[in-house]
This record gives structure tokens, sequence and C-alpha cells, in this order.
């Protein structure tokens, strides 16, 4: 009898353990400060979600939302995964972003698991049809006060295209001096970045590493393998800057450890 009770309890535990893995959102912000910031975005906010995989954060996404409308953003950026390719759900996910676009205005680029449908096209539109700005190797200015910085957006290398090819196509009518932010799902193609001498980059794909170990960090990423470089967090080279958010669900591995999902938030500083 003590060991079904020490089996029930321990199965309960887990169970609790995995959950909270799973399902506790948490907000991670940043202040990125640059000269190249106009004044009159100095202050701007930024929230970033990603790799979202058909996951469901409470009723019509009520969890994520007020947890995105909690940052006070004034841009919501999403970079890639929003749908899973082995359960597509396309409609679990627009109940989020819909959610989005009444909160601030809402910038999207593809990831791995789109190209992998091969539904692009009926994705692209179903996000148009409700008010996302979708950014296929494209880029748009953002105005205050006069004064502008760039959103610019690439697709996914499995389009058939490399990264550095992407950048410039996206970035063939923009002036290269002004502020840049560049909207990714890999975080694998720094080198691309920096040398495309992009001024802040936001990524996903990389899961946090899936499972993470305290002071090592994550195990596994798609496209890095065992122990991957770039899982989660900042980097910077030169005059780039990285931000790998960890995303929000999973994909072929079915559970996060020691890794909460979460919602990335920027500030911008002058």
């Amino acid at each position: 009898m003590k060991k079904i009770l020490k089996l029930i309890i321990f199965i309960v535990v887990v169970y609790i353990f995995l959950y909270i893995n799973n399902n506790w959102l948490v907000t991670t912000e940043h202040i990125h400060e640059s000269d190249k910031i106009p004044a009159s975005f100095d202050g701007f906010r930024i929230a970033q979600v990603t790799d979202l995989h058909d996951a469901t954060f409470g009723e019509n996404q009520s969890r994520l939302v007020e947890k995105v409308r909690a940052t006070n953003p004034d841009v919501i950026f999403i970079t890639g995964d929003i749908v899973d390719s082995r359960r597509y759900d396309l409609e679990n996910s627009l109940q989020a972003v819909r959610q989005f676009t009444e909160i601030a205005d809402v910038y999207y680029v593809i990831g791995n698991h789109e190209v992998a449908l091969n539904l692009m096209d009926e994705i692209y539109a179903a996000l148009i049809e409700i008010g996302v700005h979708v950014l296929p190797n494209d880029a748009v200015l953002l105005e205050r006060n006069g004064e502008q910085i760039v959103i610019a957006g690439i697709e996914d290398p499995l389009m058939g295209q490399n990264v550095g090819r992407s950048i410039d196509q996206a970035m063939q009518s923009i002036d290269k001096d002004l502020f840049t932010v560049l909207l990714s799902h890999r975080p694998e193609q720094f080198d691309a970045y920096v040398k495309a001498n992009i001024d802040l980059v936001m990524t996903g794909h990389a899961h946090g590493g899936q499972i993470r170990v305290p002071f090592i960090g994550g195990l596994v990423a798609p496209s890095q393998g065992i122990m991957p470089k770039y899982s989660a967090g900042i980097f910077e080279e030169q005059q780039t800057k990285m931000i790998v958010n960890r995303g929000l669900g999973n994909s072929l591995f079915p559970y996060r450890i020691f890794n909460l999902p979460e919602v990335y938030v920027i500030q911008l500083k002058k």
C-alpha cells in the first residue's frame, strides 16, 4: 500500500512539474540602447512571441493574450512557427493573433513549419485578413514625429534562398543608416545578420534548447543539434545584437523542462 501511495505521489509531482514547465508563461524584458535610435523612439516597446506550434494557453488563448497585453507594447512581432506541421490547427493560433491586433500593430515572418506544410499562401492570406503585416523578404518604415526606424523580415531558408540574399532583397530600397530591426526565425544564421550590419535581430526556432540544464543551457535545438550555441538569450557581435526567444510551444519532443514558455519585451533606449 505504501509503495502504491509513493507511486501515486511521484506521478502527481511529475505531472505538476511538467504542467508548470509547459504552461507557466513568463515575460523577459531587455532594454536595447543605441545611438542610432531616434529620440522619438526612445521608450518604444516591442513584444515578441514565437514558436506557438498550435499550443493553447487558456480559453481562446486568454492567458497568452493577457500576458502580451500586460507588456504595453507599441508593436508585436511574431517570428514564425505559429503552427505545427504535425498537428496543423491554424484557427487555434489565430485566436491569439486576432486579439494581438487589438493591442498593437502586428508584424509576422514565417518559420520552417509553415514552409513544411506548403501552406504559406493560405497562412499569409489569413493573417492579412485579420490585419497582420506580413514581411516576406520585405521591410517597412515606422515613423514617429518625422523620425523613422526600419522593420524588416525575411522568409525561412527552406523557401530556397539563403539568408544573406533574403536580407539584401528586404533592404534593397531602405536607407542603411536607419536603425533596423530584423525579424527572422533562425538564430543559427547569426553570422549572416552580422555581415549585413543589422542592428537588432529577433529570432526563435531553438525552443530554448527544449531541456535546459541550470548553469549549462539548452541541450538540443532544431538545426543546431546537441548543445546548441544559440538556444536562448542575447548574442552580440560588432554592431549586431540578436535576441533568441525561447518560444511558447513544442514540436517533435512534447515537453519543455526547466524552460518556461516565454514572451520577450524589448524597450528601445536612445
